[in-house]
């Protein structure tokens, strides 16, 4: 079939599979051009097949010999449709992996699911043994607890007063207006247990008593914090609550990794990309294009293989991490310089629906987005036809 792409608003209902491969080797190939890093040898990504937790595997594999496991919620092709991207990313990273003689191994299913993480120990303790490194990037929209029936869900709500703004709509390729309103105190409640740190504390107590953490083992989460522009949407919105508690949470599972293993845990703060959940997070997007234009324009724009590869080789991760006064490893450095964010509050009230397209990176933040499924690389003949019994026999 002539796989074409398909988006309604800011989702992607479609992927190219052959294209997704291609965007992945791309990182792979960055990795290798920057050199061998030191890095762990053991590690599972909690969440590894998009974003951040994707880059940080390719980072570790292809960058330091790591042995990797990944866990993440992703459908293959069926008479549904071609599947999701992040179950082609899983394919192909592992085909590369075991090509460069590394292990590699998948679970696809639910992280927050005490069967998945029954699962996942029993095969770390069958294939891998005790891990050096967890790494935690899960970002989704809910959390079931079997045991007691409940259902979260999370929201992207202010906690203070409504926000209004401007936010980019990928399918039309316009600016929306969107008032953004205070979100209630279940409702703020909610989101903690979807985004916060409550599901890294579970996997790493579990992961303590099955004694599959290694002396010396190190955890990581992948969080945001953003400058004051965006403040009162992320920082101080729902999912500014949630990483409160993911960053505090960070604090007492060094505290009880210190304890049992002498291990440490830290939350790394990155800058803000164009991501499978960036996207989703309303009025951001108008900022971070209008970020993208004036970090390429200054030459220090990163994607997520650049700033997990910088995370491994410059900012100790996995050694002796540097770290700020509150015990986090900083990658959105270069996005808080304060001459960057002042150019950029001059330039931000002036966006509106006719001038944003030359005022930002509208083109490379709709790229990114494309890329992120398959779509808009070059190299990739998109009108030919994939052979979709091929990609079914694909595995993970």
């Amino acid at each position: 079939m002539i796989i074409t792409p398909q988006l309604a608003g800011n989702v992607a209902r479609s992927c190219h599979p052959i294209g997704c491969q291609q965007a992945l080797q791309a990182q792979i190939d960055y990795v290798r051009a920057q050199g061998a890093i030191t890095t762990p040898k053991r590690v599972l990504i909690l969440g590894a097949s998009s974003g951040f937790g994707l880059a940080a595997r390719v980072a570790l594999a292809f960058g330091g010999g790591a042995d990797t496991y990944g866990v993440s919620f992703e459908r293959g092709p069926s008479e549904k449709g071609v599947g999701s991207a992040g179950w082609y990313n899983n394919c192909y990273f592992r085909q590369a992996a075991e090509a460069a003689g590394l292990k590699a191994a998948n679970t696809i299913g639910d992280a927050f699911s005490p069967k998945v993480q029954e699962k996942v120990i029993a095969d770390l303790q069958a294939d891998f043994g005790q891990i050096d490194m967890v790494i935690y990037s899960l970002a989704t929209g809910r959390r079931d607890i079997p045991a007691t029936g409940e259902s979260f869900r999370s929201v992207l709500k202010t906690t203070g007063a409504p926000v209004e703004g401007n936010t980019i709509n990928l399918e039309a390729q316009a600016l929306e207006w969107t008032s953004i309103p205070t979100a209630t105190s279940e409702e703020i409640t909610h989101t903690t247990k979807v985004m916060g740190g409550e599901g890294w504390q579970e996997w790493i107590e579990a992961l303590l008593a099955a004694d599959l953490l290694a002396p010396g083992a190190q955890t990581l989460a992948f969080s945001y914090l953003g400058p004051e522009l965006s403040a009162p949407v992320y920082r101080f919105g729902t999912i500014g609550v949630a990483k409160e508690h993911l960053h505090a949470t960070a604090n007492h599972l060094n505290e009880q990794l210190q304890q049992a293993v002498g291990g440490t845990a830290y939350p790394v703060v990155a800058k803000a990309l164009v991501t499978k959940a960036s996207v989703f997070i309303p009025v951001m997007s108008v900022y971070l294009a209008l970020l993208m234009k004036q970090m390429k324009a200054n030459g220090t724009h990163e994607g997520c293989i650049e700033q997990c590869y910088r995370l491994f080789a410059t900012k100790g991760a996995g050694q002796q991490p540097v770290l700020d006064e509150d015990r986090q490893l900083r990658l959105d450095d270069y996005e808080l310089a304060p001459s960057l964010q002042a150019e950029i509050a001059k330039i931000y009230p002036t966006i509106n629906g006719d001038n944003f397209k030359a005022l930002t990176d509208f083109d490379g933040y709709l790229h990114d987005f494309m890329a992120l499924n398959g779509f808009d690389l070059a190299g990739v003949d998109y009108s030919a036809e994939v052979d979709m019994t091929e990609m079914a026999a694909l595995k993970p």
